[in-house]
């Protein structure tokens, strides 16, 4: 073909180094975009990262009812602040009462309500995205789209920006439901931008050229860049060296940048979370035609632990992005209950100071936990400062290093140890055998109970007895090695569980 790798459905995913490129070879990458669009319809069940959510549902952990079953560590939501929450609710009965002033609002709320959104609400939204930027920057409540969770708010994104055909690109690794959201219904393409451990996954100018040049040689039009800061499943916020060389970068194509910026509530480490938004202040470019081509999503899956309420929000600075978001919006909407119940939550102010203090206490602490666990069994993460999960670095663990060793991993992991983490490949990383484990969905029992199944069967392998602290130390300072040509052949289109 024409040098690189590709998986089953047309996907590039990185330079094949040991191909011999001969001319013949040409005609099968001119043939290369017709197969990547008969096969993106077929959404095979076989994805790693769907099918460690089919076993953990086979036998889901209870401390009671099934001891021994699996743990899902796969599964990136908040449950270490309910408490707060619930604890509002009690004190503000109105609110969960659907009441005003100690009248019921029931029947109000029960019929048609503006599409647009709650005004109270949005604005609420606003100023709760503000507070988290540290009140650096400012929203208005009238560029703000509400959608069904921010799965919607991207899927919307794409079907007003993107023609069929039309790409994205993407840094790596990246969320695996992207190939869902972005693609299965407005016929948008993914191309990667590929990012390297050697420094620690950061966007560099020439992975950015190099993929827009490989989109260029697929006959892909490129209309943006997608990024999701702080990262899925990295763990790690862009640097405000990153986010400028974005904006430069879409600046000089003349392209969109949507900024996935759902987790911006969870950073724990000292470094303030930057948005976009506050790159574009810095530039002075406000109010210009660049920052209409810059794009926020935001949901309260994430920060506030609710994806059940499908909460989701689109920022933009174009009045016609706007406008044909809200028109397609109708097809997702908020409930008025939840705009009612969740605007007088984010509306006490008291309240969320104390939630956003006490939420980054309570992931850092649950943080450390996991990566002191980690650490006792011989295993790093990529040091992370945000999210609600670790980058954990498996990669002297694995027989060889390929997808196909990193693979049998996981499925030791799964079936053996009962833990359901995602392995990268799933996520698209180049490099076999990272792996994302969560730490946020469970008690501190469970992720104990967890921690300890892992070190005992990393102790039981031969892997485990032969590496000491020392020589994993030894390994983590070696530079990577040549990732095999070996194309993994499971699905990454798949159907995925929506816990965005």
């Amino acid at each position: 073909m024409d040098g690189n790798l590709y998986d089953e459905f047309g996907n590039y995913i990185g330079p094949d180094i040991d191909s011999d490129i001969d001319s013949a070879d040409e005609v099968e990458d001119e043939n290369l975009q017709d197969k990547h669009l008969e096969e993106n319809g077929l959404h095979a069940r076989d994805s790693s990262y769907f099918l460690g959510w089919e076993e953990y549902e086979k036998n889901p952990y209870d401390e009671i009812k099934n001891p021994n079953g699996m743990i899902q560590m796969g599964l990136a939501e908040n449950q270490l602040c309910f408490d707060l929450i619930e604890s509002w609710l009690t004190k503000n009965p109105d609110a969960a009462s659907l009441k005003r002033n100690g009248q019921s609002i029931f029947r109000e709320l029960a019929l048609f309500q503006d599409y647009h959104g709650m005004p109270e609400f949005k604005k609420a939204m606003a100023e709760f995205m503000e507070e988290i930027r540290g009140n650096r920057v400012t929203f208005d409540p009238k560029k703000i789209v509400l959608a069904a969770g921010s799965t919607s708010a991207n899927e919307t994104l794409m079907f007003c920006l993107a023609e069929p055909g039309d790409a994205f690109l993407l840094p790596t690794p990246y969320y695996p439901g992207f190939d869902r959201d972005l693609k299965w219904r407005t016929g948008a393409e993914i191309v990667p931008i590929h990012c390297s451990s050697s420094n620690g996954f950061q966007i560099t100018e020439s992975a950015l050229q190099q993929a827009y040049q490989q989109a260029q040689k697929l006959d892909l039009k490129v209309k943006g860049v997608l990024v999701t800061n702080p990262s899925n499943p990295l763990g790690t916020a862009l640097t405000r060296r990153e986010l400028n060389l974005l904006v430069d970068f879409i600046t000089s194509k003349n392209i969109h940048l949507i900024s996935d910026e759902i987790y911006s509530g969870t950073m724990f480490g000292f470094e303030q979370f930057i948005s976009v938004m506050d790159v574009l202040k810095d530039k002075k470019l406000e109010d210009t035609e660049v920052s209409k081509r810059v794009h926020v999503v935001y949901s309260l899956s994430k920060d506030l632990g609710l994806p059940g309420f499908r909460v989701g929000a689109i920022y933009s600075n174009d009045e016609m992005i706007v406008s044909a978001a809200t028109k397609m919006s109708s097809f997702g909407l908020v409930s008025s209950q939840t705009q009612y119940l969740l605007s007088a939550l984010l509306s006490d102010k008291k309240f969320t100071s104390q939630y956003l203090e006490e939420n980054q206490k309570r992931l850092k602490s649950r943080q450390r936990r996991l990566v002191s666990g980690l650490e006792s069994a011989g295993i790093t993460c990529l040091r992370s400062n945000a999210g609600l999960f670790c980058w954990v670095d498996m990669r002297h663990l694995l027989d060889t290093n390929t997808f196909e060793a990193e693979l049998d991993l996981w499925k030791k992991i799964v079936y053996n140890v009962k833990l359901n983490i995602s392995p990268g490949s799933s996520c698209h990383c180049t490099e076999p055998g990272w792996f994302r484990v969560c730490f946020a969905n469970m008690s501190e029992d469970t992720l104990d109970l967890a921690l300890k199944r892992l070190k005992t069967f990393v102790e039981s392998t031969d892997c485990g007895r032969m590496i000491s602290r020392s020589s994993h130390e030894r390994l983590k300072s070696l530079r990577k090695k040549t990732v095999s040509n070996w194309v993994f052949r499971v699905s990454w289109t798949d159907r995925v569980p929506d816990e965005r």
